[in-house]
């Protein structure tokens, strides 16, 4: 994938197969885009905290409907795409921390 400053090259935001998306058609010349004036590695995020940061940045971001519109057309395998965290293609509310899942307690009550 590239990604210019004045321009997106990414597939699924624009029709056909050289297509773009310019920044200038939807922000002012002035305006950055978060995931242009961050650290990448801000979008791929393992805490919780870290992941609301990321989402925070793209809150104001005129491209997060078509962002979020692009990730969901390549399945995109993670990161904050558009605001939304995303694994294995799908948006999802959390990442799940390591470790053994809790015990169902009221399953364990009704097996004995």
């Amino acid at each position: 994938m590239t990604v210019l400053f004045s321009e997106l090259l990414v597939p699924g935001w624009a029709q056909g197969p050289d297509a773009m998306i310019g920044i200038n058609e939807v922000a002012d010349a002035t305006y950055k885009l978060p995931c242009h004036s961050t650290e990448p590695e801000v979008f791929f995020a393992e805490t919780k905290a870290e992941i609301s940061y990321a989402k925070a940045l793209c809150g104001e971001c005129p491209m997060k409907a078509k962002c979020l519109e692009g990730a969901l057309s390549r399945k995109e395998p993670c990161g904050i795409w558009g605001g939304e965290l995303f694994d294995e293609g799908q948006v999802i509310q959390e990442k799940r921390t390591p470790g053994r899942p809790r015990i169902n307690r009221e399953l364990e009550v009704l097996a004995s």
